[in-house]
Parts: structure tokens; C-alpha cells; sequence
């Protein structure tokens, strides 16, 4: 057994009729797992995130942990696969719910091999998303999830690898989107770029409005953040 799958309890952990689901975040940008608890605490109070962790080992390390459920990333650059991580949560008696940018079959299937209840991507809105982790935290195991219908019908439309979901955004639009999405309110990105308030806040309309034509909703912060994270932009 690895040092990191060793003394994971393996105590049943489902959660009392009407009482919170204990949940974890576990994503390695800090800024995702920040924005995804601020909007499972407003908006969700069935909810009670108890971990916000950046890699496997402040998760498992955590005196919280186990909990009645996980969203996990799929990549997190630590070196420990993601069939052991899913696997040691399911010996704590943690339910696993993947979220990952990579939308890919065999991704999918290693997760769902390995135990995870559902495997999902991150494009999904936080509506959505929430909606997901209260079905997997009933038991249930999750079929493929279905493109919502703005974004069905977007791929119905042939296109080309590089444009497939890309906003294209210009090189001011992303640099506004990297500072935003930093931590930076849209005074401070205006201030940094050395435009006016106005123009900033153009900028980062724009971003928005690009990526809901991408297929990619983007209206909330926390998805926003979750989009940057997607291309790249808080490397």
C-alpha cells in the first residue's frame, strides 16, 4: 500500500436524511476551489464544504477528511494517478465526483472504473454542477451527461480543432481576464492596464460574451475563473 493510500478509515460515510452533505473541493488553482465553495455556501445549503484543498495531500491530511463527497480534478500534477486518489476516497467511505477540462472517453472510463459516481467537465455552469453532486451524494451513479442545449446545438456545427470551444479572445481581453481572474477587482484590472474604468470593464464584458458563443457560460465569476483555468491563464 502506497503512503498515500495508508490509514484511510473505512467507515460508511452516508449522509442523514436532512442534514448537510460534508463536502471536499479538490482542484490545484486555489482560485477554482475559493469561487466553486463561495458559490456552494450561497447557494447551496444543503451543502457544508468542510475541505478546500490544492493537492492530494492536504486532502487526505485533513482533519475533516473523510467527507460524504469529493470533486476531484483530473489532473493535478502530483504524481499520484487518479484511480488511487478515487479508490483511497472510496476506502474512507467517500462518494468521488471527477470534474475535469479533459472531456475525453477514456479519461471518463478510467474514473468510472476506479469508483467515481460520475465524471464531468468543467464547462458545466455551477447550476448545473451542484445539481450533479446532490444526485451523487442520493447514490446515484451518473450517465453520461447530455450538452445543454445551447451547446448541442453549437456542436452541431462542424468546426475545426483550434475553433472548437475557443473564444478567441484579443490580447487585451485575455490579459484583463488573467488579472480579474487573479483576485483583481475590475478598478485594480483597469488600473494595471492603465485604462479607464470603463474600458476594463468592456474588456471583460467581452470575455464573457465570447465565451457564451464558444458554448462556454461564463456570466458568473466563478465561471470565469473556471474558464481561464480551462485555457491555461493561471499558469
Amino acid at each position: 500500500m502506497s503512503p498515500t493510500e495508508a490509514s484511510t478509515p473505512t467507515v460508511p460515510n452516508e449522509p442523514a436524511a436532512g442534514s448537510q452533505v460534508r463536502l471536499a473541493l479538490l482542484d490545484d488553482h486555489g482560485l477554482i476551489v475559493d469561487s466553486l465553495a463561495t458559490w456552494f455556501a450561497d447557494n447551496a445549503p444543503d451543502f457544508s464544504v468542510e475541505v478546500r484543498a490544492t493537492t492530494w495531500m492536504d486532502l487526505i491530511r485533513n482533519p475533516q477528511f473523510p467527507v460524504d463527497l469529493v470533486l476531484m480534478d483530473l489532473q493535478l500534477g502530483d504524481g499520484v494517478s487518479i484511480e488511487s486518489r478515487i479508490r483511497a476516497c472510496r476506502a474512507a467511505g467517500a462518494k468521488v465526483l471527477v470534474v475535469s477540462a479533459l472531456d475525453d472517453e477514456a479519461s471518463r472510463e478510467r474514473c468510472i472504473a476506479a469508483g467515481a459516481a460520475g465524471f464531468v467537465s468543467k464547462t458545466l455552469p455551477a447550476e448545473e454542477l451542484v445539481d450533479l453532486a446532490r444526485r451523487v451524494a442520493r447514490g446515484e451513479r451518473l450517465r453520461r451527461t447530455a450538452l445543454p442545449a445551447s451547446r448541442a446545438a453549437d456542436a452541431a456545427t462542424p468546426r475545426s480543432a483550434a475553433d472548437a470551444g475557443s473564444a478567441h479572445l484579443s490580447a487585451a481581453e485575455e490579459r484583463a481576464l488573467r488579472l480579474y481572474a487573479q483576485g483583481h477587482s475590475t478598478h485594480e484590472v483597469a488600473h494595471r492596464m492603465d485604462v479607464g474604468y470603463e474600458t476594463a470593464k468592456t474588456y471583460l464584458r467581452r470575455v464573457r460574451e465570447k465565451y457564451a458563443r464558444a458554448g462556454r457560460p461564463a456570466s458568473r465569476k466563478a465561471e470565469l475563473i473556471r474558464r481561464a483555468a480551462e485555457d491555461g491563464l493561471l499558469e
